[in-house]
């Protein structure tokens, strides 16, 4: 085991991926300086203009690039510095790579991973901090996955890379800097099998991305007054792992879904209503969800954090879905 960041376990994925396979490489603005966050820093070095390629400023040629290149045989990895821009190139994802398989009868597969910063990261304003996989998560043909800690970064892009349909490859801008143990030698985790953060009885969180790591936090206060909660990190959102996530809600009989993201349609939803559907003989009280309001968000901290999902949002949600068991 080594210690590193988030960032670098994804620099460390990319890296091992082009070595093993030839056909990989990335393109997008300002990689060969290291790409915005200094996720591809040093990489045109080692694998030279052709493989680490810098592209004009233009998201839509960025993508359908890509697109093209992955139907002709290469794995692309797709860098859109940030979710929020990444909407000038839907068209291409969503009409196109997304399609594809379909329309063409399995013939034919768009194997590219595209990799877009997302979250609230301090001041960054309402058009640099977007949580949208809700919307990736809509589309039929899009894979969307979620890492929340530096192992699983590193495990789940190796294996999106590897993966023979498109996938939407979202990493959260306040966890670029996270620290965490890093497994020597091969390291996959295969998409669709959520991890089960905190084994609990009282209560099932289910969560994504960031949000793993503050549903964690209220957890531990939750424990320390008697209330022991288990917090599940789908880390990929399509397909989900709805065989833990019913397991654990069959056992605590209370969901709880926790989204950085706005609430209102949110992936959240489809999470609430699944659950509701399947098990609600199982259930205890209502499903309950958190999320953002449906507002942009802001650029002065103190309205931002009025968006944000907080530790204490947390505790009193789990508090009101075990308080009917505590009166009676």
């Amino acid at each position: 085991m080594a210690t590193d960041t988030y960032l670098n376990a994804g620099r460390r994925a990319v890296i091992e991926e082009m070595q093993r396979d030839g056909s990989v490489w990335a393109l997008g603005e300002d990689l060969g300086r290291g790409g915005v966050f200094g996720q591809y820093k040093g990489l045109q070095e080692m694998f030279g203009t052709s493989r680490i390629a810098d592209t004009p400023i233009s998201e839509a040629c960025i993508m359908g690039a890509a697109v093209g290149a992955a139907m002709t045989g290469t794995r692309p990895i797709v860098e859109m510095r940030f979710s929020d821009f990444a909407l000038c190139a839907v068209d291409e994802l969503v009409n196109q790579a997304a399609k594809a398989r379909f329309m063409f009868g399995g013939q034919m597969r768009v194997p590219m991973v595209v990799r877009e910063p997302i979250g609230m990261w301090r001041s960054s304003a309402a058009q640099h901090s977007q949580s949208l996989e809700a919307w990736y998560a809509h589309i039929p043909g899009l894979v969307v996955v979620t890492p929340s800690t530096p192992a699983d970064n590193l495990g789940l892009l190796k294996s999106a890379i590897r993966n023979d349909d498109p996938v939407v490859y979202l990493e959260h801008k306040n966890l670029w800097v996270l620290e965490g143990d890093l497994p020597d030698g091969e390291h996959l985790v295969p998409l669709g099998e959520a991890a089960i953060a905190r084994a609990g009885d009282a209560v099932t969180i289910v969560t994504w991305s960031a949000m793993r790591h503050v549903c964690l936090i209220a957890a531990e206060t939750l424990s320390a007054q008697g209330v022991e909660v288990e917090v599940i990190d789908l880390r990929t959102l399509w397909p989900w792992d709805r065989d833990t996530v019913f397991g654990s809600v069959q056992r605590t009989g209370r969901l709880l879904v926790v989204q950085e993201s706005v609430s209102v349609a949110g992936f959240g939803a489809e999470i609430a209503a699944s659950v509701a559907e399947a098990l609600h003989h199982d259930l205890k009280a209502p499903v309950r969800r958190l999320g953002a309001p449906r507002i942009p968000i802001a650029y002065a901290p103190a309205l931002e954090d009025r968006a944000r999902v907080s530790q204490e949002s947390i505790i009193d949600a789990v508090r009101g879905l075990i308080a009917p068991r505590t009166a009676a």
